[in-house]
């Protein structure tokens, strides 16, 4: 596809502290956090006007989910945009704990683990065409997806049975299949569950569910970008690419996860033994050729050469990558406070410092004291990412839903949307029908509108 839909989904972390201890439930949590927004949306799962799906997961784990997009930067200010809108819902909690006379400070975290190792996702989707058969992937695409950690990790201190060892990934202790209907008790690296949320004749969703949540706009934009181009390839009927495919995935994500050298070898099922970043150089190389004999838009070139950086960077030290990767941020982190204060990996001050880098509150989170002082490379600029906390998307079916919500609202109508219907709840209820993702102009809508 020259043109691809694509978004991500993320689980935040939630609590409630007062000196250092837990002060409220995940369930009190999220009703403080949720509390304005179902006053006007008379539920937890609601449309925002730039497009996104804001609701409360299973586990009470609030979710943001970005609009449509069409372009990678675009995915990277929303992502970053669906923080903002958490530290608001954060903002009003603290305000209405005062009120009812609570002591305590709301804490959001976008990582995937809570304090008592269980897991919460960060979901990427493609839209692909029907025609694709997704055990294909298991050949290339599954193997790209294990092996990228090296570069999109976020990075985690994990508690072994030989001892404390800092991961590469979050999510790589939580994977168990490669390609499965499943998500919570068997998570597998592609979801099968077929919700294309489009016409379903021409489109699947491709619901990659291994991915780390990631504060790095760099990693967030070569994570999306690097697997837009292994589509391309895949979807190409004229490129040949080897059969990578693995011997056990759920074994191969957790060994280069652990090994931060990146050049620990894992088993294929032809018997050969290739390690996470020769993968990467295979495809990477294979990216290059496509892209000097097709061709790769834009965005897909600059991320590409943002793959190649990495990856060029990791054959040499991947410890070089400290400006770029969340994985490599964190580790230098980590051990330049362990070297100040004489503190083994396992302190509760270490692995506070492992949590809190991934604390959203701008003035607070110890990523965006990073931020502020230079030391990591953005993207986005903060303009940008702005915007996208209440503007959606002006190429995509997004736009026709956020007009239509924030006018709907304007109007105090009541009005339901998903990711396809545009309903207003009237005595006689009308209801438009988006079927096509691509779509951001429709006379249907602007009529429905109009009626406002």
């Amino acid at each position: 596809m020259d043109r691809r839909i694509f978004g991500i989904e993320t689980e935040y972390g939630a609590t409630c502290t007062l000196r250092g201890q837990r002060r409220l439930s995940p369930d009190e949590i999220s009703r403080y956090l949720f509390r304005n927004v179902v006053a006007w949306g008379r539920s937890s799962n609601v449309f925002m006007e730039n497009g996104s799906r804001l609701y409360l997961d299973v586990g009470s784990h609030p979710e943001y989910a970005t609009a449509e997009c069409d372009s990678i930067y675009e995915v990277v200010a929303q992502d970053k945009a669906g923080e903002l809108i958490m530290q608001d819902l954060q903002f009003g909690a603290e305000d209405r704990l005062r009120e009812e006379g609570i002591r305590g400070t709301v804490y959001l975290f976008k990582n995937n683990l809570d304090f008592a190792g269980n897991s919460y996702g960060c979901h990427e989707n493609y839209l692909t065409l029907r025609s694709s058969d997704l055990v294909d992937y298991n050949a290339q695409f599954i193997p790209f997806l294990i092996s990228r950690q090296i570069f999109c990790g976020a990075g985690h201190i994990l508690q072994t049975a030989r001892g404390p060892i800092f991961s590469i990934a979050q999510r790589a202790e939580h994977i168990w299949d490669g390609v499965s209907s499943a998500t919570t008790r068997s998570r597998p690296i592609i979801n099968t569950r077929d919700e294309p949320h489009a016409d379903s004749d021409l489109y699947r969703r491709l619901h990659v569910i291994v991915g780390d949540s990631n504060m790095s706009e760099y990693t967030t934009f070569v994570k999306i970008g690097s697997a837009m181009c292994v589509l391309r390839m895949l979807e190409d009927s004229d490129m040949h690419l080897r059969d990578l495919t693995l011997d056990n995935p759920a074994r191969a994500i957790r060994d280069i996860s652990h090994d931060i050298t990146c050049r620990k070898k894992v088993k294929l099922a032809n018997g050969k033994e290739w390690s996470a970043l020769e993968i990467q150089q295979e495809l990477l190389q294979k990216a290059i050729s496509f892209s000097e004999s097709r061709g790769f838009n834009n965005e897909e070139q600059l991320a590409l050469d943002m793959w190649k950086h990495c990856i060029t960077t990791v054959a040499d030290d991947p410890l070089k990558l400290n400006r770029e990767v969340d994985w490599v941020i964190k580790y230098h982190l980590v051990e330049g406070f362990r070297s100040r204060h004489q503190l083994p990996l396992d302190d509760a001050r270490t692995q506070m410092l492992d949590i809190q880098y991934h604390d959203i509150k701008r003035d607070r989170g110890v990523f965006y004291g990073l931020q502020q002082h230079g030391s990591v490379e953005t993207i986005c600029l903060p303009s940008d990412i702005e915007n996208a906390k209440t503007h959606p998307p002006q190429t995509t079916r997004a736009k026709l839903r956020g007009d239509f919500i924030r006018e709907a609202k304007i109007s105090k109508r009541d009005f339901t949307v998903d990711w396809v219907h545009l309903k207003l709840n009237d005595e006689t209820p009308k209801t438009v029908v988006c079927k096509d993702p691509f779509q951001s102009v429709d006379d249907r809508v602007q009529r429905l509108i109009d009626t406002l």
